[in-house]
């Protein structure tokens, strides 16, 4: 549930923050009237998006049990963990100059007269936000029960919209830097996990048949599959048997990847978003 909660949470947040900063600009400029294609390119991105995750999940689970649903599960693990890593590192380092670069493109739209132009700078901003998060969840799907997947999705989303109209609306200025930090590492924790399961997906249909043995053996005290196990699982990446490969490759990344985000923009001043 929490890694669910987390990826719509910070997804629901961005997608809404950009929203948000668009249709502001609109109105100062005195161009509230292109709102209706703002909204337009944002219905049009959650459509392609829902279609794209249940295409993709339809796909993935026609081959239950099989060597291609390995090669799929392990493939997705790699994409959502490539995603996500370079989702959280573009946004730390873009974050301050956001807002001027998507007001100069609507500047740009208005211009043009062109309703399309405006939907599509939506579709396109919202879009890119809707695709992370569809991958993200079609790769913790493959190991999360239906129920608190949707119940963290749905508080995540309101969560993050709540979150948006709080600092928009209220006019409240909220430390964005530090919370977006805090996430970041916290989506890095999950993508270390996703891709130890890429590699236990791997090593299971022999194409990484080397330093498979088991570091240790836990499954009769936590088992994987046990409540606990598998929020473990979800949140921090626990294997009741995994190996020597496995724990390497989480380690490593965590390490690097976290040590990495963290030394972006270190010794600058943080800024805070405008209301």
């Amino acid at each position: 549930m929490l890694p669910s909660f987390v990826i719509f949470f910070r997804e629901a947040l961005e997608a809404s923050l950009i929203v948000g900063i668009i249709l502001a600009y609109l109105h100062r400029i005195g161009r509230a009237d292109r709102a209706a294609s703002v909204w337009l390119g944002v219905a049009s991105a959650l459509l392609v998006d829902g279609a794209v995750a249940a295409v993709s999940f339809h796909v993935i689970h026609q081959y239950d049990g099989s060597r291609i649903q390995a090669i799929l599960e392990g493939s997705t693990y790699l994409v959502a963990t490539a995603m996500l890593t370079y989702m959280s590192f573009w946004m730390k380092e873009q974050s301050r100059g956001i807002q001027r670069e998507l007001e100069a493109r609507v500047a740009a739209a208005v211009t043009s007269s062109s309703m399309l132009a405006m939907a599509l700078l939506a579709a396109i901003t919202v879009g890119r936000e809707g695709l992370e998060t569809a991958f993200f969840t079609l790769a913790i799907s493959l190991r999360a029960q239906p129920l608190p997947l949707l119940s963290g999705a749905a508080l995540g989303v309101l969560a993050g919209l709540g979150v948006s109209y709080w600092i928009y609306r209220l006019g409240r200025r909220a430390p964005l830097g530090i919370f977006f930090n805090v996430l970041g590492v916290l989506l890095l924790l999950f993508g270390a996990g996703l891709l130890a399961d890429a590699v236990e997906s791997f090593q299971s249909i022999g194409w990484l048949g080397f330093l498979q043995t088991a570091v240790w053996h836990s499954g009769r005290i936590l088992p994987e599959s046990s409540a606990l196990g598998d929020i473990l699982h979800s949140l921090l990446g626990y294997a009741d048997s995994p190996s020597v490969l496995q724990v390497l490759t989480y380690a490593s990344f965590l390490v690097l990847s976290v040590t990495a985000y963290l030394r972006i923009g270190k010794g600058s001043r943080p800024t805070h978003a405008a209301g």
